[in-house]
């Protein structure tokens, strides 16, 4: 199993913003069952990188992440939503960890 976690740096101050918007993005992901427990949201509390937010999703594998992405990527409503998150973000990277064990 995999955990992936899209790391976003948000523009300063968009936090609350931001997490307001991610409301009706992790209930699409949920809904569309993006990943094989559900997904979850991140905010930071406190470190090097203020205004941070994490969008983290568990699955069977690298081959099932991809196949997942691409279906949700594609997916009409997710990119209108998505197109209201952007202006938010200052830069972003993208994490997948084996889960050991």
């Amino acid at each position: 199993m995999i955990v992936v976690r899209n790391v976003f740096r948000l523009k300063f101050g968009k936090a609350r913003e931001a997490a307001e918007i991610w409301k009706d993005g992790l209930a699409f992901a949920k809904k569309e069952k993006f990943g094989i427990a559900p997904a979850r949201l991140l905010t930071d509390l406190a470190g090097s990188n203020f205004y941070t937010i994490v969008f983290e999703t568990t699955h069977e594998s690298l081959a099932d992440y991809e196949n997942a992405a691409k279906k949700m990527l594609g997916n009409a409503e997710w990119k209108n939503w998505y197109a209201k998150f952007v202006p938010l973000v200052e830069s972003g990277h993208r994490e997948i960890f084996n889960i050991a064990g």
